[in-house]
């Protein structure tokens, strides 16, 4: 079965371009100007991965993405921008982001990117493999399966990668973790955009810990991250 992808852009010349290619590699595409009526996309046309311009009309790249990581935690999302400001690579990677393409771009380098994220997607890693379908942390539980923590207070729906991380700290809790083999472990590679992209996660995930007493995401200066469970 072709896999799908949902590329929202208003960019004629470039989304007719982007789109052709794309379904001439077998891709089913559905292309959009505009993210006006995302749900609807996501509920209709079911897709495996999102493209998203961010310089849109009515509603930006970065809150389309908002809506569909709190709809679908685990769907990969690809933003195209011009924007590459520090700044804008963060913001895009906490709006959901999975990955990050610079205006202008390649064909190559987008079909390699796509094939790089749907290949995440459907990989296992053998961190995670290892873990049952509850893991107990203090107060706190998490279930990988169903990309979930549960704190005293609520629970916290996961994103296929924050629940990859998490389950990658809790098979090695209370040791050391390399910050070059989890990017490696995640991401496939240890560029400066996933290198940023990990950053916003640890960040994220210490939010998450943060009313937890005797857990802490300890960063070791120049190797990685130690996940201190007392």
């Amino acid at each position: 079965m072709n896999k799908k992808v949902l590329y929202i852009e208003d960019e004629v010349y470039l989304s007719r371009i982007v789109k052709d290619t794309l379904e001439l590699k077998g891709y089913e595409v559905l292309h959009k100007k505009d993210g006006n009526r995302i749900m609807e996309h996501l509920n209709s046309f079911a897709p495996d991965l999102c493209l998203l311009d961010v310089m849109l009309p009515d509603i930006d790249g970065f809150a389309i993405g908002n809506h569909i990581r709190n709809a679908n935690p685990q769907m990969p999302i690809i933003f195209l921008t011009a924007k590459t400001q520090p700044n804008d690579i963060v913001k895009g990677f906490s709006s959901g982001g999975t990955d990050y393409v610079k205006k202008p771009f390649s064909m190559e380098e987008l079909i390699v990117r796509i094939e790089n994220q749907l290949k995440l997607m459907n990989r296992d890693t053998s961190a995670t493999q290892s873990l049952p379908d509850e893991v107990v942390l203090g107060a706190y539980k998490f279930y990988p399966g169903r990309f979930e923590l549960h704190t005293p207070e609520k629970v916290i729906k996961l994103s296929n990668r924050e629940s990859q991380i998490i389950g990658i700290l809790c098979a090695n809790t209370n040791n050391a973790i390399d910050r070059r083999e989890l990017l490696q472990t995640v991401w496939g590679d240890d560029s400066f955009f996933n290198s940023r992209n990990l950053d916003v996660y640890i960040r994220k995930i210490r939010g998450y810990f943060a009313g937890a007493d005797g857990i802490e995401i300890v960063t070791l200066k120049g190797k990685g991250y130690h996940f201190v469970v007392a």
